[in-house]
């Protein structure tokens, strides 16, 4: 396979991460009432048992994979965990909408990091394409109105901003670390459960949760938040990041459009204006590898 093929076939595997993560609004809808660390907890644990279950499955050799260089779990725990403690204070601290906006910075930060990588050409599509995609992104988010920013909410700004840092950093660095297979996401992912467990039993309490609740849990924990972030390892090891970076922006178009299928939002000229921009802004980010 030619290294083109194998780009291109990485950058659509960590594109299917993007497409998982689309239904994280309409999922948490059904686990509405749980507190976000014990979310947390409950969803990563999840993804780590029943992929380390897996991997037991596979044998010793599989297993062993999960025994990487101290830097690889200082990456893979700290972009997994710091990503959602950032996001979890920043929600709690400032508007959803301003610091969604802020979070959703990620996308663009990932293109831009990538120049800093040895080998990579930054061209002038891949930043248009990601800048046309956040103001997709900024219509859908602010449902085409105007948002205010309070100087009162500037901790949980900082905190959002520090959450688009993070998922950009983890997701270019990640390149660094080629030679770490995508297995050992099973124990970043335990790791990142552990870490919100603590968090929960140091600032909630506990919710026992109900029939829907197990239900949406069980669904976040095997997809958006199990098997996409194996996807995306892989994505952003093998693939073209300034294209994964613009087409990110599609998840929360994506998002939307199962909320409005489901019945819980409504469409808006926003919604069509949005969808026009992020696939534009895809499109053209995706020139190169097209």
């Amino acid at each position: 396979m030619h290294d083109s093929s194998r780009t291109a076939r990485a950058t659509l595997i960590g594109a299917s991460a993007i497409l998982l993560w689309s239904m994280l609004a309409l999922l948490t809808t059904g686990a509405q009432g749980i507190p976000p660390f014990q979310l947390l907890g409950l969803t990563f644990g999840i993804a780590s048992v029943t992929s380390l279950l897996y991997l037991a499955l596979r044998g010793p050799q599989a297993l062993a994979k999960l025994w990487q260089r101290p830097a690889a779990w200082l990456l893979g725990v700290g972009g997994l965990f710091g990503f959602h403690f950032f996001y979890f204070v920043a929600l709690g601290r400032a508007p959803a909408v301003e610091a969604s906006l802020i979070v959703y910075l990620w996308p663009l930060l990932i293109v831009l990091f990538s120049a800093l990588l040895p080998g990579v050409r930054l061209r002038w599509f891949h930043i248009a394409g990601a800048l046309l995609g956040l103001s997709g992104a900024t219509l859908l988010l602010t449902n085409g109105g105007r948002v205010g920013f309070d100087s009162r909410f500037l901790g949980g700004y900082l905190a959002a901003l520090g959450a688009a840092v993070t998922w950009a950093v983890y997701s270019v660095a990640n390149r660094r670390f080629g030679d770490v297979p995508s297995e050992a996401v099973s124990g970043f992912c335990a790791g990142t459960a552990l870490l919100g467990v603590a968090c929960h039993v140091a600032t909630e309490e506990w919710v026992q949760p109900q029939g829907l609740q197990w239900l949406s849990i069980l669904a976040l924990g095997l997809g958006p938040v199990g098997a996409a972030f194996f996807l995306w390892d892989y994505g952003t090891k093998h693939g073209s990041l300034q294209t994964l970076g613009a087409l990110s922006y599609a998840g929360p178009l994506l998002s939307t459009l199962l909320l409005v299928a489901f019945g819980q939002a409504q469409a808006t000229w926003a919604l069509g204006a949005a969808c026009i921009l992020i696939i534009g802004g895809a499109l053209l980010a995706s020139k190169e590898l097209l």
